[in-house]
């Protein structure tokens, strides 16, 4: 599926630093396909943990149209999404992590032998995390790219906070839209549901709400936005109603970026997201998965802690195996043979 430009938010990640494929070696302890927030803190811990470790990057991260997070954690004033990628990036890098701009198109094998295939590159990777993310289905209106991240979102937990009392439109005609428009009516006593066009698909529990709660709802098509640099003023109904709006929500869903754990017969559940336990493994061998492609609530401070949880599962499946395989056996008898074992001790007088 081809994904909007959202060319104005994405200006700011266009370029980033990544090694060019033929300067990196071809053997890693782990390989991180995706550079979004999970990745990138999982490549944090692997790299503290001195393993070898690569992040294979498209730069399609959901952070890059976040143009102002305002709760993760540590930063009170809020922080651009492309600013935290890049701070991630720099603290990755002072631990040893390499990058790589590219596409996987594939990954076979089985734990311990990896085989990671980009668009111009072969790879070998001892474990393998995915944390690949989702897309947002945008609404089909007019002005997203414009809109996006300023006053069009997708999430009432990352941005109900800031409609506050403002006119919000949601747009959507599933039970799900229905429960955002309840939801929203604890930031904003003026909520409105918009099924641009088509049937509703809300069941009838949730159309008994509508009317308990009074929720107006607009089922024409949406057929123009007036917009005053990405700031949401009006919505123009195809016949010839507007209504005042600050922001709007859509609910249209998401597509989970799921394509290479299928490939590599990674358990799914019904909506796609990849099914993991505690310490971000699936039910393949040396294959993890953290953020937003799983189950987990699909915020980048959660992402973060996923991406910490699979780190550290990784470096600790590597050290159980060099114990398994006696690797770690001949490092310690390489080095008793150079002398550095012992620390020299300092005898009183």
């Amino acid at each position: 599926m081809t994904q909007p430009s959202y060319s104005s938010v994405l200006e700011p990640m266009a370029q980033h630093e990544a090694a060019p494929a033929d300067s990196l070696e071809n053997d890693w302890d782990a390989i991180i396909v995706g550079g979004g927030i999970a990745g990138l803190s999982a490549a944090i811990y692997l790299g503290r943990a001195l393993r070898k470790s690569l992040i294979v990057d498209a730069g399609e991260s959901l952070a890059i149209w976040e143009p102002h997070v305002q709760n993760y954690l540590g930063f009170p004033e809020g922080i651009a999404g492309p600013e935290l990628l890049k701070l991630g990036r720099e603290q990755a890098t002072r631990y040893g992590i390499k990058f790589l701009k590219e596409e996987v198109h594939s990954i076979s094998g089985s734990v311990g032998h990896f085989s990671v295939q980009g668009l111009h590159c072969s790879l070998n990777a001892k474990r393998v995390l995915l944390s690949t993310g989702l897309y947002h289905l945008p609404p089909q209106i007019p002005a997203v790219d414009e809109c996006l991240g300023q006053s069009f979102f997708f999430c009432k937990d990352c941005d109900g906070w800031r409609v506050k009392d403002r006119k919000v439109l949601i747009v959507g005609r599933n039970n799900d839209a229905v429960e955002y428009a309840l939801g929203m009516l604890l930031y904003s006593p003026c909520i409105m549901l918009a099924t641009d066009g088509q049937p509703p698909k809300w069941d009838t529990q949730h159309a008994e709400w509508i009317h308990e709660y009074e929720i107006p709802v607009y089922s024409e098509k949406i057929c123009d936005v007036e917009h005053v640099r990405g700031t949401l003023e009006i919505i123009r109904f195809s016949d010839g109603a507007e209504a005042k709006v600050d922001y709007l929500f859509t609910t249209r869903g998401d597509i989970f970026h799921n394509s290479l754990a299928r490939q590599l017969n990674v358990e799914l559940d019904e909506e796609g997201q990849i099914i993991v336990d505690a310490k971000q493994r699936t039910n393949i061998p040396g294959v993890y998965a953290a953020g937003c492609v799983t189950q987990a609530n699909c915020q980048m401070i959660i992402a973060a802690g996923d991406g910490a949880a699979a780190g550290q599962a990784i470096n600790r499946d590597l050290f159980d195996e060099s114990l398994r395989e006696h690797t770690l056996k001949r490092l310690r008898e390489k080095q008793v043979a150079q002398g550095t074992a012992t620390p020299e001790l300092i005898r009183p007088r």
